[in-house]
C-alpha cells in the first residue's frame, strides 16, 4: 500500500501472480493484507488450484452440493480419513473382515485366529468381547454383519476339513448377552451369508448334479432355533438356481430398492457415461433371448437336446466330456426353469457372484425378493409351484469379463461397487477349469441398480498378484462421499465418488483385506490386514479437533458465588 492507502498492485496482477503459487503458499499470501486475502479467495483461482492439485479432468463439474471451489478443495484435503490414530493388536493372525453396527457405536472383526471380536467405537477404541469359534470345529472366521437394529451379529466361518473342503457355517450372536443363539450350515463357505430382515438370514447349500454341474439353494433361516409357533419355520427354501461349468453362487448381499429415490450421491452419467455393460435377462437360447425372458416350453428344450445328440451321433458336432455335460444340463434346464416373478412394488434385490463359463466368479446375479418371500411364516417357499426339479431364473446378470474379488453397496443401496481383475481383451474360455489369466490391476466398477447400467469409468490404483485358483476376496466399503478398498500391495485406498480420484494410500505391513467406514462418521475408517492388526484412521480436521486444548470449566460454586448479587 502507498502512503494514501492505495494498493501498489492491482487485483488483476495479483491474480496472475497467485496463479503460479501452490495451495499452501496461496493461503500464506492471503494473510499479508486485506487485499491479498480477498484476491486469494477468488473462485476462479481456487478452481484452477483444484483441477491442478487433484488432477481432475476439466470436464468433470464441481460436486453439486459444494458451495465454492475453496470449500471443495478444503473438503478433499481436510476430511479424508488418512491420519493413523490407533493400531489394534488383539488378533493373533490375519484379520480378514470388518463390519460396523448401524449406530456406529460398535464394530466386529473376523480373523484366521478363529475369533470374532466385538469392539467399542469410542474416541479410544476398546475390546468389548471375543468369541472363540474353535470349539465348534471352525477353522477361521471370515465375515460378520450386524442386523438392522444392532441386536444380533451374524458371523460366518469355515469348517475344519480336507484342503478342498468348501463347507462353512453361520453363527448368530446376541449383542446383549454375547450368547450363541443359533448355527446354520453354509456351503460353499464363501456364500458368506447376510441378513434379510432383523430376525432372518440367508445361507447357501450346494448340490452336485454332475462333474461340473450343480445347483445352489439359498435358504431363509430364522435367527432363533427355538421357534414356539408351528406356523413359523426355522428354515425355508428361498431360491434354487442351476450352476454350469463348475461355477457356484457366492457372496450374497441384499439391496433395499425402496431407498433408490433419495440417493446420497447421484452419479449422473452425462458426459462421463461409459457404454453400458452387458446386462441381459436369462432366457432360453441366445437366439431366443431377443424375444424376452419367457420360459422355453419343455417340448422345445427336448427338441434342442435331440438335435444336439443327433449332431454328435452323425459326427457333425465334436464336444469334450465337460462341454457335453454343460450343453445337456443347459438344454434340460430350459424346460425346468421357472421364469422370474415381477412386482411393481419396491422390494429388495438379492445380489451375488456367479458365472456361466468357468468356476471363477465373473458375473453378478440379481434376483428380486418379493414381499411374501421375506418371512419364514407359512408353507415352505416353492410348494405348490411344481416339483423340486424346477430352477429359479435370475432377473438380471451383469458380466464383468474378469474375476470378481469384492462387492459393496453405497449407503443408499442404489450403486454397487465391484472389485474385478479383468481378463485379457478378446479372451475365450475353452475349459471351465482353466479360466483366462487375470490382470494384476484391480478395476473398481460402479453399477446403477436402478437402471442396471455401468456408470462412471473404472477406478484403478490398487493391485493384486495371486492367480485365479488362489484369488481371495478384498472387501471394500462405500460412504456418502468416498469409496475405500484394500489391496495386496500392503495399502488401503480411498477415492472420491464424484471426481473418481484417489485421495489417500494407507500403509500396512502386509495385504489389506478389508476396510470399513463408520456409518455415522465417514471421517473414521478402519483397515484390517494380514499383519494381524486393525488400524483406525481419522481425517486431519477431526484430529485437530480432538487434539485442541480444551478450556478448563469454572467450578460451579465459583460461578454461583459470582452471580449471587
Amino acid at each position: 500500500m502507498d502512503e494514501g492507502g492505495t494498493p501498489l498492485l492491482p487485483d488483476c496482477l495479483l491474480y496472475q501472480i497467485f496463479l503460479s503459487l501452490g495451495p499452501a503458499d496461496l493461503l500464506a499470501a492471503g494473510l499479508v493484507c486485506r487485499q491479498w486475502q480477498a484476491v486469494s479467495r477468488d473462485e476462479f483461482l481456487w478452481r484452477e488450484q483444484f483441477y491442478r492439485y487433484y488432477q481432475v479432468a476439466r470436464e468433470v463439474p464441481r460436486h453439486p452440493a459444494a458451495t465454492s471451489w475453496y470449500e471443495e478443495f478444503r473438503r478433499l484435503y481436510d476430511s479424508v480419513p488418512c491420519v493413523e490414530v490407533q493400531t489394534l493388536q488383539e488378533h493373533t493372525d490375519q484379520v480378514l473382515h470388518l463390519s460396523f453396527s448401524h449406530s456406529g457405536y460398535q464394530f466386529a472383526s473376523c480373523s484366521k485366529d478363529c475369533t470374532v471380536k466385538i469392539w467399542n467405537n469410542d474416541l479410544t477404541i476398546s475390546l468389548l468381547h471375543s468369541a472363540d469359534m474353535r470349539p465348534y470345529n471352525w477353522s477361521y472366521t471370515q465375515f460378520s454383519q450386524f442386523n438392522q437394529d444392532d441386536s444380533l451379529l451374524l458371523a460366518s466361518g469355515v469348517f475344519l476339513g480336507p484342503h478342498n473342503s468348501s463347507s462353512g457355517e453361520i453363527a448368530v450372536i446376541s449383542l446383549d448377552s454375547f450368547a450363541l443363539l443359533s448355527r446354520v450350515r453354509n456351503k460353499p463357505y464363501d456364500v458368506f451369508g447376510c441378513w434379510l430382515t432383523e430376525t432372518s438370514l440367508i445361507s447357501g447349500n450346494l448340490h452336485r448334479i454332475g462333474d461340473i454341474t450343480s445347483c445352489s439353494v439359498l435358504w431363509l433361516n430364522n435367527a432363533f432355533q427355538d421357534v414356539e409357533s408351528e406356523n413359523v419355520n426355522v428354515v425355508k427354501r428361498l431360491f434354487k438356481i442351476q450352476n454350469l461349468n463348475a461355477s457356484t453362487i457366492r457372496t450374497v448381499m441384499v439391496a433395499d430398492c425402496s431407498r433408490f429415490d433419495s440417493p446420497d450421491l447421484l452419479l449422473d452419467a452425462g458426459d462421463q457415461a461409459v457404454p453400458p455393460c452387458r446386462v441381459f435377462d436369462l432366457g432360453c437360447d441366445s437366439e431366443d433371448r431377443a424375444a424376452g425372458p419367457a420360459l422355453c416350453a419343455p417340448g422345445r428344450a427336448k427338441e434342442g437336446l435331440r438335435r444336439a445328440l443327433d449332431g454328435m451321433l452323425d459326427g457333425h458336432t465334436r464336444l469334450s466330456e465337460r462341454a457335453l455335460e454343460t450343453r445337456v444340463a443347459a438344454l434340460l434346464a430350459q424346460g425346468r426353469t421357472k421364469p422370474p416373478e415381477h412386482s411393481t412394488a419396491r422390494n429388495k434385490y438379492l445380489i451375488f457372484t456367479t458365472g456361466c463359463l468357468t468356476y471363477s466368479p465373473h458375473q453378478i446375479g440379481i434376483k428380486q425378493i418379493l414381499p411374501h418371500q421375506m418371512t419364514t411364516a407359512g408353507p415352505v417357499l416353492g410348494e405348490g409351484r411344481g416339483p423340486d426339479a424346477f430352477f429359479d431364473a435370475l432377473d438380471h446378470v451383469i458380466d464383468v469379463h474378469g474375476h470378481i474379488i469384492g462387492m459393496g453397496l453405497s449407503p443408499d443401496n442404489r450403486y454397487l461397487y465391484v472389485n474385478s481383475r479383468a481378463w485379457p481383451p478378446g479372451s475365450v474360455v475353452a475349459d471351465p477349469m482353466q479360466p483366462p489369466p487375470i490382470a494384476e490391476e484391480i478395476d473398481l466398477l460402479v453399477f446403477d441398480l436402478k437402471t442396471m447400467r455401468e456408470v462412471k469409468r473404472a477406478l484403478r490404483a490398487h493391485r493384486a498378484y495371486t492367480p485365479n485358483d488362489e484369488c481371495f476376496f478384498i472387501f471394500l466399503d462405500v460412504s456418502r462421499d468416498f469409496v475405500a478398498s484394500g489391496a495386496e500391495d500392503r495399502h488401503g485406498y480411498i477415492w472420491d465418488r464424484h471426481y473418481n480420484i484417489c485421495l489417500a494410500k494407507l500403509q500396512h505391513e502386509d495385504v489389506v483385506n478389508s476396510v470399513a467406514f463408520s456409518p455415522q462418521e465417514q471421517e473414521l475408517l478402519l483397515t484390517a490386514s494380514d499383519d494381524a492388526t486393525i488400524k483406525a484412521w481419522r481425517s486431519p480436521r477431526t484430529v485437530r479437533i480432538f487434539q485442541a486444548p480444551r478450556p478448563r470449566p469454572r467450578p460451579f460454586f465459583s460461578w454461583f458465588a459470582s452471580h449471587r448479587r
